[in-house]
């Protein structure tokens, strides 16, 4: 009885494995995505890796795109890294060059597309979204553990700008996540709710934001379509320093990609409504794992990290403050990004 038990379990869990898979290739299937074949990368291939297209499906059923970069003639099982943002970028620009720069330092190094953006598959398009986004960081954990030259207990993950929050947020949930990066990081939900340096943290402005949303969402189903901001357009002479960085990266052939949403295409309006109520690091002190934040010390941004920072806790927690440098040196500029002491980071902590 108990070997027909068991004979049972095992032709149920294959079952289930069976299904499981022909679920993610229908819905790779359906979404029947057009990827592009030529390097479009706003950095240039490098020699010392390998680099291939591939893509995977996360638990809300959507097909992710990345770029996977191995390094060469490495042998045997390699730790391995998801590599994401800025918030609003393609694996085309920042996170690729970083994926890259770090398959040369011996990880396996996957780039990828968040949902609704990008080549990444999901509908609406240029949609944001503090749980999916967070899990998109799982899925691609989920894909490299799954390959037979990645070490699955050395897996570890790196999140630019806005993709930082998220990192430190799937880090707080996914304890198959060894070593967290966070660059030049940007709290979304604090952002969206607070305003900038928290100038806007009350009740009266979000409400005003709250129905200036919503009624967005009207018109949007309404005209059956999605309205989508405008993104960096080019700065007047006084405007802050920063939104003109952003103007040079996005909007000039230093970062420019027709993919990019802050290139132009622009984000669905109405994505900053799920950012209102749900703040991505209410339980970062609870992170067990070890998390490297990585910020410029003129960056306009580096209040983020360092508030961050006060909330983990252990000795496998570190802020690292780039003297000199401003949000977007972190985005592209390689003498500037501390690429040494972040693979140092790793190793020691994957």
């Amino acid at each position: 009885m108990r070997n027909l038990i068991t004979t049972m379990a095992m032709a149920l869990a294959f079952t289930v494995n069976v299904q499981a898979q022909e679920v993610q290739d229908k819905v790779a299937e359906k979404e029947n995505l057009q990827l592009a074949g030529n390097w479009d990368k706003t950095f240039p291939k490098s020699d010392k890796v390998e680099h291939e297209k591939v893509t995977f499906v996360n638990r809300y059923g959507i097909t992710l795109v990345a770029d996977l970069y191995r390094p060469k003639d490495k042998k045997g099982a390699c730790p391995a890294l998801a590599v994401s943002g800025p918030f609003g970028a393609v694996k085309e620009q920042s996170s690729g060059l970083y994926a890259q720069r770090l398959a040369e330092d011996g990880f396996i190094t996957l780039a990828f597309d968040p949902s609704f953006t990008g080549e990444s598959g999901g509908h609406p398009r240029n949609l944001a979204s503090p749980d999916i986004n967070t899990e998109d960081f799982s899925a691609a954990v989920d894909y490299l553990i799954s390959r037979e030259d990645v070490a699955a207990d050395k897996t570890g993950i790196v999140g630019i700008c806005g993709f930082g929050g998220f990192a430190v947020n799937a880090a707080a949930i996914d304890t198959r996540i060894k070593a967290t990066i966070a660059v030049t990081m940007y709290d979304i939900s604090r952002c969206t709710a607070n305003g900038y340096y928290d100038g806007a943290d009350d009740a009266a402005s979000r409400q005003k934001m709250r129905k200036a949303l919503n009624a967005q969402r009207t018109e949007d189903i309404r005209n059956g379509t999605y309205k989508r901001s405008v993104m960096n357009p080019e700065p007047a002479a006084d405007a802050p320093q920063f939104m003109k960085d952003y103007y040079d990266y996005y909007k000039t052939s230093r970062g420019f990609h027709p993919r990019s949403i802050n290139s132009g295409q622009g984000w669905n309006l109405t994505s900053s409504l799920a950012f209102l109520n749900a703040p991505i690091l209410a339980y970062a002190s609870e992170i067990e794992s070890a998390v490297m934040l990585v910020h410029g010390e003129k960056a306009h941004s580096r209040y983020f990290s360092e508030d961050t920072f006060r909330l983990l806790k252990g000795d496998n927690k570190r802020l690292l403050i780039v003297p000199d440098a401003v949000h977007c040196d972190l985005y592209d500029d390689m003498s500037v990004i501390p690429f040494a002491e972040i693979a140092a980071f790793l190793k020691e902590n994957l």
